[in-house]
C-alpha cells in the first residue's frame, strides 16, 4: 500500500488505507440473489485491508456492454466517489477489458473487480514458496487475459488492494517477457506436481481423506481437533477467508487399528476465479488420491445452501464429485435452534470448538471407507 507522509514530530509513516467505493449490477436473477454474494465481497475488501466508503448498486435487465452500468450511471459513480473521498472504485461484476478501459475514461481511479481481490487476499496469505509461485501464476494469468496495465506500468499499481502483484513492466510493451515468466512459473509448479506424485503413500499405506469446503467454515480446526495437534503442530487458523493456501496432512485416529490421511486443502468461493483453479491444480491434485472427501459447511450461515453448491460445482470441475462424501456441518454449537434452512438428512452437526459430533463423524468416515473398500 501507499504510504503516508510523516507525521508531525517525526513519528513513523502508517499505511494508507484504501477508501472503497463498491459497484454491482444486480441482474435481478431469483436464482441468484445479489445481496448474499455483495456482502461477501465487501467482506473480501475488508480482509484485504480495505475500508468501506460506500455502495452503488445499478438495477439492470442486463450489463452494458460498453461499460457494464451504463455511461450515465459512471459519471454519477464519478461525483460520488469523489463526495466520498474514495480511492478506489471496487466492483462486483466480471469486468470486460473494453468495459474496464470506458470506465477508467470517465472515473479517474483504479478499478478493482472481484477476481482482483480474492487474489489480492491470495498474495497476503501465501506463505510457502510454493504458494507465492501458485498466486503470481494466476495474477499473471488474469492480467494478460484482462489487460490491465496496458496502459501504465504495473509498479504504479503496485500499491494497495486489488494491485499486489509480481509485475513490474507494461504487459502492452513487454508481453514477451510475462509470458516467459509464466512458462518458467509452470514450469516450476510442474515440479511440484512430480514431487507431489512421487510422496503419495503407496498402496497399502493409511488412507486419505480431504477436507473441502467453502472458505472459513472451519477446515482447519477439524484438522487440529481430529488430529490432537499441539499448539507448535497445528495447522494455521484464523477467522478470515482463504486463511489456508497451502495442504497440511495429519495422521488422525479413528477407530481400533483404524489410522487416515487427513488432509486440510484450500478453502472455495463462489466463482473462484479460473486463474486461481488452474494454479493450485498442483496442490487440488491431492484430492484425485482421496479416498473419502469430507465436505464441511457452516451450520451457522443460512446462505450455506449457496456455499454448498459452489463447492460442488468446483468439485465436479476437478472431477472428483462421484468421490464418496460425507456432509458435516461445523459450528453446530451457534447455531440458532429451529434456524432456517434446516439441515438436510444425513448431515452430521459438530462443532471443532466444543468436540460436538466428532465422535459421530469419526465412525462415519470409518463406514465410508469400508463401503467404498467394499466396492472396489
Amino acid at each position: 500500500m501507499a504510504k503516508r507522509g510523516a507525521e508531525r514530530g517525526g513519528s513513523p509513516t502508517a499505511p494508507a488505507v484504501d477508501r472503497a467505493l463498491v459497484v454491482a449490477v444486480d441482474l435481478r436473477d431469483p436464482k441468484r440473489p445479489l445481496e448474499p454474494e455483495l456482502a461477501e465481497f465487501e467482506a473480501l475488501i475488508e480482509a484485504a485491508g480495505g475500508h468501506l466508503a460506500g455502495r452503488i448498486v445499478q438495477r439492470l435487465p442486463a450489463v452494458d456492454p460498453a461499460t457494464l452500468i451504463g455511461s450515465g450511471k459512471a459519471h454519477e459513480i464519478a461525483a460520488l466517489a469523489e463526495e466520498l473521498k474514495a480511492t478506489k472504485i471496487f466492483v462486483f461484476n466480471d469486468l470486460r477489458p473494453r468495459q474496464r478501459t470506458n470506465l477508467e475514461k470517465v472515473i479517474p481511479l483504479p478499478i478493482v473487480d472481484r477476481t482482483m481481490v480474492i487474489l489480492d487476499i491470495f498474495a497476503l496469505r501465501a506463505r510457502s514458496r510454493e504458494g507465492k509461485l501458485q498466486v503470481e501464476l494466476a495474477q499473471l494469468r488474469f492480467r494478460q487475459a484482462n489487460l490491465i496495465g496496458s496502459n501504465a506500468d504495473l509498479s504504479r499499481l503496485g500499491g494497495g488492494v486489488g494491485t499486489r502483484g509480481p509485475g513490474e513492466t507494461k504487459l502492452e510493451t513487454d508481453r514477451r517477457k510475462i509470458q516467459d515468466r509464466v512458462s518458467l512459473l509452470r514450469g516450476q509448479l510442474e515440479d511440484v506436481r512430480r514431487s507431489r506424485a512421487t510422496r503419495r503413500a503407496p498402496s497399502g499405506e493409511s488412507p486419505l481423506v480431504a477436507l473441502v469446503g467453502y472458505t472459513n467454515v472451519g477446515k482447519s480446526s477439524i484438522l487440529n481437533r481430529l488430529a490432537h495437534s499441539t499448539p507448535d503442530g497445528a495447522a494455521f487458523v484464523a477467522d478470515q477467508p482463504f486463511a489456508t493456501l497451502d495442504p497440511t496432512l495429519r495422521r488422525v485416529y479413528l477407530a481400533p487399528n483404524v489410522y487416515v490421511r487427513l488432509a486440510d486443502t484450500v478453502g472455495f468461493i463462489t466463482e473462484l476465479p479460473k486463474e486461481l483453479l488452474n494454479a493450485f491444480r498442483a496442490t487440488l491434485e491431492e484430492l484425485e488420491g482421496a479416498d473419502v472427501l469430507v465436505h464441511v459447511l457452516d451450520a451457522s450461515n443460512p446462505d450455506w445452501p449457496r456455499q454448498r453448491r459452489s463447492v460442488e460445482t468446483i468439485l465436479q470441475e476437478l472431477g472428483v464429485d462421484t468421490k464418496p462424501t460425507i456432509l458435516a456441518f461445523n459450528k453446530i454449537d451457534v447455531r440458532i435452534a429451529d434456524a432456517e434452512p434446516p439441515l438436510p438428512p444425513g448431515a452430521i452437526g459438530i462443532s471443532a470448538k466444543t468436540g460436538e459430533g466428532l465422535d459421530t463423524l469419526r465412525l462415519r468416515i470409518v463406514e465410508s471407507l469400508e463401503s467404498a473398500k467394499a466396492r472396489v
